[in-house]
Formats: C-alpha cells, structure tokens, sequence
C-alpha cells in the first residue's frame, strides 16, 4: 500500500466514524428526528418549502425514501403540504412553526456542539479544515 492509500484509508474510517457520530448525535438531540429527517427539514426551511422529487433530486435518494422520511414529518406535525399557487396540481411541502421550532433547537444545539468539540482548535487550522470539506463536497456534488 502506498502512503496516499494509506491516507485514503484513514479518511475513508474517519468519515465512517464521523456519520455514526452525527446519527447518533441527531437521535439524542430530539428522538425523533433522524438526521435524513433534520436535513430534509432543513433543506426545506432554507428553501422555503420544495417538492418530494425536488428533495429527492437534490440528495441523491429514492422517492419512497423520501416519502417516508416527509410522512414521519408529518405525522410529527413538522411539516405540512400547501397547494402550489403556480400550479394547483403540485404539492409544495413546507416546515410547521414547530417544525421550524424544532429546527431552530437543534441547530442551535449542533451548532453548540461543533464549538464545544472545535474550541481548542487555532483559527488556520479550523479555516483549513473547512476549505478541505467545502473541496471534498464540490467534489462529490460534480461527481454525483
């Protein structure tokens, strides 16, 4: 193995780690939101409301996935389903007020989080940090 497999390796595990902590993270910080859930949700709320096949298209997820996910939302009453003006036919689904509610608690506690487990990090190495994940994810938006 070369040394450039070896790094590879090591952010493969890393990343691995990194998403068992973040779904396990996101279930203790509300039971019921999954992280699928938080970041359909969240997707929503910048959005201002989108449909399924919108979100579906822009995280690279099955439809019935999605369905899924947008139904325990719902019954959750975090989000709701509004009549496109543009289009009657079309369902756009937005956040609740306690959907965004929500949303805003656990952001706020992630985000809490981040600057607890970051806080001994100097500022170039968080600003390096940051620039390398902002690279690796306009990869893998190109990349599909």
């Amino acid at each position: 193995m070369t040394h450039r497999d070896d790094s590879v390796e090591t952010i493969q595990q890393e990343m691995t780690a990194f998403a068992r902590r973040a779904r396990a993270t996101a279930a203790r910080m509300h039971p019921e939101l999954s992280l699928v859930s938080y970041t359909l949700l969240a997707h929503l709320d910048d959005q201002q409301g989108c449909r399924a096949t919108d979100l579906a298209a822009h995280y690279y997820l099955d439809k019935s996935t999605v369905s899924r996910q947008i139904a325990a939302l719902e019954r959750l009453g975090f989000v709701e389903r509004r009549i496109d003006p543009d289009d009657h036919r079309v369902q756009v689904l937005h956040p609740t007020a306690e959907g965004a509610q929500v949303l805003a608690n656990v952001t706020a506690s992630r985000r809490k989080a981040f600057h607890e487990r970051l806080a001994d990090w100097r500022e170039e190495d968080l600003d390096r940090f940051a620039s390398y994940l902002v690279r690796y994810n306009a990869t893998q938006e190109r990349l599909g």
